[in-house]
């Protein structure tokens, strides 16, 4: 997750690619976005709305692990410009990793605002 993180922050998803499976879906509070090429349409929007962005996670807890499954959740924070002004924001996230060959991907990520 460290690995990921990293690579978010450089904004280039050829970067971020190789860190998800072809059959990967996000849930993001905006859509369900399913396969690389949909995926990486979301990354891309996100990063011309958001300037300047740094992306961080906190308080990972895996919940789940075997040989060929992993699964997380933790807090994700995040701090960008928007039109000029700087914001930032956090909420929830889950994701699951599978093993593809002998790399860990990540198959599934759900990022939500926390409950009011």
């Amino acid at each position: 997750m460290k690995l990921y993180e990293a690579r978010v922050n450089l904004r280039r998803f050829d970067e971020v690619a190789p860190l998800i499976s072809a059959e990967a879906v996000f849930w993001f509070t905006d859509g369900t976005y399913r396969g690389i090429d949909a995926i990486k349409a979301a990354f891309e929007e996100t990063w011309r709305k958001l300037h300047n962005e740094v992306y961080w996670l906190e308080d990972v807890d895996w919940i789940a692990v075997s040989d060929t499954v992993a699964s997380c959740i933790y807090r994700f924070r995040w701090k960008a410009d928007i039109d000029g002004k700087t914001y930032e924001g956090d909420g929830r996230g889950t994701t699951i990793l599978r093993k593809e060959g002998t790399q860990w991907k990540i198959v599934h990520e759900h990022l939500s605002r926390f409950p009011k």
